[in-house]
């Protein structure tokens, strides 16, 4: 296996993401990079450092461990929602976590949308300046028939819009499971996933703006594994009415069987390399 991307194939990539052709979709390997300041310590991003975070580091029963929504659906039952919502947004509203070089990186070809389905703050913060919109996904809500919300940063704060109001010129920031900024929302449980891809496959979870400005898109799938269910079917709505040939690219260093024969299905090139190989010596700087 080769650890490195050959120079045409890289110089497509970024090249399409300059111009907005391609559309990045950070999974939890884009974060592999962040530590805590003072800790040291790794953020928690993918599916069993989250549940580990959650439950004071110490590991739950197998079948909780499978999977972070179904460890969140059993502390939602017991403890309540609120618990995993506030556990989520005290692991994510903070500055003390070390700047991403790959988000840096990501942020430097000023891409007019990215789908980020981590819950952190990292591409947040490399837009903090920059006038854009953040669709941020929510579930079980009364009230409304969609399911996300909707805000405008004009370069220094964010104000909640509606579909009607919204400068739909302006790049987009979409954060399907969730954010603690503005207003925390999150889909962390079971049922969360149960209704957001539900109303997902019924088309209630995009703006209707963001439906149209993503036809004919090709996708970057970074840090994304894509052995799970819940990832391939969020990831499947997400990127429907996407180019093909390929559709999309995913860069995954050692593939699973598994992950194979659904990239194939899908029309996914599997990018046999890390992350770093995309960046290049950007990433040591982290």
């Amino acid at each position: 296996m080769s650890l490195t991307i050959p120079s045409d194939l890289l110089a497509q990539l970024h090249a399409g993401l300059a111009s907005g052709e391609i559309v990045p979709y950070l999974g939890p390997g884009a974060l592999a990079h962040v530590t805590h300041k003072v800790t040291g310590k790794p953020i928690p991003a993918d599916s069993n450092s989250l549940i580990l975070a959650m439950n004071n580091g110490q590991p739950m029963a197998p079948r909780l461990m499978y999977e972070f929504p179904r460890a969140a659906m059993n502390v939602e039952l017991k403890r309540g929602r609120g618990v995993v919502n506030k556990f989520l947004t005290t692991t994510y509203d903070s500055d003390d976590w070390t700047e991403s070089a790959f988000h840096a990186w990501l942020a430097g070809f000023n891409p007019d949308y990215v789908i980020d389905v981590n819950r952190d703050i990292q591409f947040q913060q490399q837009w903090a300046g920059t006038p854009h919109i953040l669709v941020v996904g929510i579930a079980r809500m009364a009230g409304t028939a969609f399911r996300y919300r909707l805000y405008q940063h004009d370069g220094e704060k964010y104000a909640e819009v509606s579909n009607e109001s919204v400068d739909s010129s302006l790049p987009v920031l979409f954060k399907p499971m969730g954010t603690p900024r503005p207003n925390p929302d999150f889909i962390a449980s079971d049922a969360d996933y149960v209704d957001y891809i539900t109303e997902l496959m019924g088309g209630f979870s995009i703006p209707p703006f963001l439906k149209a400005r993503r036809v004919g898109k090709r996708y970057l799938f970074l840090g994304l594994r894509l052995n799970r269910d819940t990832e391939r079917m969020v990831m499947s709505d997400i990127i429907y009415d996407c180019s093909t040939g390929p559709a999309a690219w995913a860069v995954i260093e050692e593939p699973t069987a598994k992950e194979r024969r659904f990239c194939a299905r899908m029309g996914i090139e599997i990018i046999e390399a890390p992350l770093s190989a995309l960046l290049g010596e950007a990433l040591e700087v982290a």
